[in-house]
């Protein structure tokens, strides 16, 4: 728990006169705000958060309503030991008993309630796989061991496929890893190696997910949402509608300072002063950057363009080399794609379905699906899942709420007969109710309850 750290430092100082303007309005921003406050103690009324969308959470989005359909891009996988996180969400008032943090609340919830999965693949259209092997040959295990021994520096810059031996692509292993953590073979294989620092001792409950931890909404509502609130109500200005276009950026000795924040607000150019007592932050980098969305007759438009995020962060990198290269994790949306979408579903039948895979009742505020259920002979790697419901604090209680993903968006379906980037809400509904063992017949009933909301992210996998 790193107790040790955990101290109330003295204020800095001059902290009094400091002002602190965070790019981004992320998770990351938010963290970074209360700490300010919290430890840096300095003035929440000088802690600026400049916004370019006119919601915060970034990646950790939730929204929508039971008419037109929900709508969550992503979902974080969450264990014990997020050290960091649980550290600020133990600071931050619940919404629901203001008495209680967020922490609290979320262990009691999982403490009471842990996750399981009773079905993590399936496959020929609705057979369930059960296994709690990995799969793994001794030459995988080998080349496992020598991947964690092994330094960053002596890897270098190979993938995944090159470093292993072809079999291990073929592995249990290998399908649960790559569809819980979006890991495509071309992928860095230090990537790789840091995950596997990172959750080695989740390892053993891979087949069954065992060792996860769910929020008790989607995120957006269970984390972003309080923390946003006890930061607004601490006087933090939240400035959204503002994109940052440029930094001025005086280079001595190599020391940097910010001089200048270019801004955009709703149309008008300016910029923000600033000086060497002020502090900036940048969230380099957005996964979800210039996502577009569906509907169930129209399929997302993949936008190409960079954004202002990554505009941004090249136009400081060509100011000192200190900054990185932006260009290794944007410049081939191929790669860094894919796709997701969230279902809607009123009515019985699609409950009926998925918790018949669940292999239990989705009651309220428990464990629905447990995780992901991944589609192994999937032509897309398509993988769905439901959360615990109500998803939404709104939800009526006759809807259930659906969240699918698949990492191969330009290969052609295998009921819908062209690729997954091309495909409106329903065909994507489809062509789920298809592997699930649904008869074509009798896809219109579900079709009927259901809205589909897709959402196309050219930069998912960018990080």
């Amino acid at each position: 728990m790193n107790n040790y750290q955990r101290v109330n430092p003295r204020p800095v100082e001059g902290i009094e006169s400091k002002r602190a303007f965070l790019i981004g309005g992320g998770i990351g921003s938010l963290a970074a705000a209360e700490y300010l406050m919290r430890d840096g103690h300095m003035d929440p009324k000088n802690i600026t958060i400049l916004e370019q969308d006119a919601v915060s959470g970034g990646a950790m989005d939730g929204a929508g309503n039971p008419e037109d359909g929900y709508i969550a891009r992503g979902g974080r996988e969450m264990e014990e030991h997020y050290e960091c996180m649980w550290d600020l969400f133990g600071q931050v008032p619940s919404i629901e008993d203001s008495s209680r943090t967020v922490l609290e609340e979320f262990k009691e919830l999982n403490d009471l309630d842990p996750n399981y999965s009773n079905v993590r693949v399936i496959n020929n259209r609705g057979e369930k796989l059960r296994s709690t092997s990995l799969g793994l040959d001794p030459i995988h295990v080998k080349q496992l061991t020598k991947l964690f021994l092994v330094t960053e520096k002596d890897l270098g810059a190979i993938t995944v496929e090159q470093f292993f031996d072809p079999t291990f692509l073929k592995t249990d292993f290998w399908l649960y890893w790559r569809s819980m953590f979006a890991f495509q073979e071309f992928h860095s294989v230090v990537e790789m190696k840091r995950y596997m620092h990172r959750f080695i001792h989740l390892m053993p409950g891979m087949s069954t997910m065992k060792g996860l931890v769910f929020t008790k909404y989607n995120q957006y509502d269970s984390m972003i949402l309080p923390l946003e609130m006890k930061l607004k109500e601490a006087g933090v200005v939240f400035d959204f509608g503002t994109t940052v276009t440029d930094l001025d950026i005086n280079i001595e000795n190599g020391k940097k300072t910010v001089t200048g924040i270019h801004i955009n607000r709703n149309g008008e150019d300016s910029v923000i002063a600033t000086t060497e007592n002020d502090l900036v932050f940048f969230t380099n980098g957005s996964m979800t950057e210039k996502s577009t969305l569906g509907d169930m007759d129209n399929a997302p438009v993949l936008d190409r363009s960079e954004g202002a995020v990554w505009n941004l962060w090249k136009k400081i990198a060509e100011k000192d080399p200190a900054f990185g290269k932006p260009e290794v994790f944007c410049s081939d949306i191929d790669k860094t794609k894919w796709e997701s979408y969230t279902i809607t579903a009123k009515g019985s039948k699609f409950k009926q379905l998925l918790e018949s895979f669940a292999e239990r009742e989705f009651l309220p505020n428990r464990t629905a699906t447990g995780g992901i259920i991944t589609i192994k002979d999937s032509n897309w790697l398509l993988s769905v899942t439901v959360n615990r419901q109500p998803q939404f604090k709104d939800q009526p209680s006759d809807v259930v709420v659906a969240w699918a993903y698949a990492l191969f968006p330009d290969n052609k379906g295998d009921f819908i007969k062209k690729p997954m980037s091309e495909c409106t809400g329903r065909e994507l509904l489809q062509e789920l109710l298809y592997h699930l063992g649904v008869d074509e017949k009798d896809m219109q009933q579900y079709i009927d309850e259901s809205k589909v909301r897709p959402a196309m992210m050219p930069y998912i996998t960018s990080q």
